[in-house]
């Protein structure tokens, strides 16, 4: 049980990382994000 449940949090860590990738690598988000950020100062 105690094993499985790892495995499953390690699936989603790694989910979350390759969505994180997958964002990064389209400059369109990389554009807004530097805008939303710089409209904080």
């Amino acid at each position: 049980m105690k094993a499985g449940r790892r495995i499953l949090l390690y699936a989603a860590a790694l989910g979350v990382l390759l969505a994180v990738f997958a964002l990064y690598t389209r400059p369109d988000f990389l554009v807004s994000l530097a805008d939303q950020v710089w409209a904080c100062f």
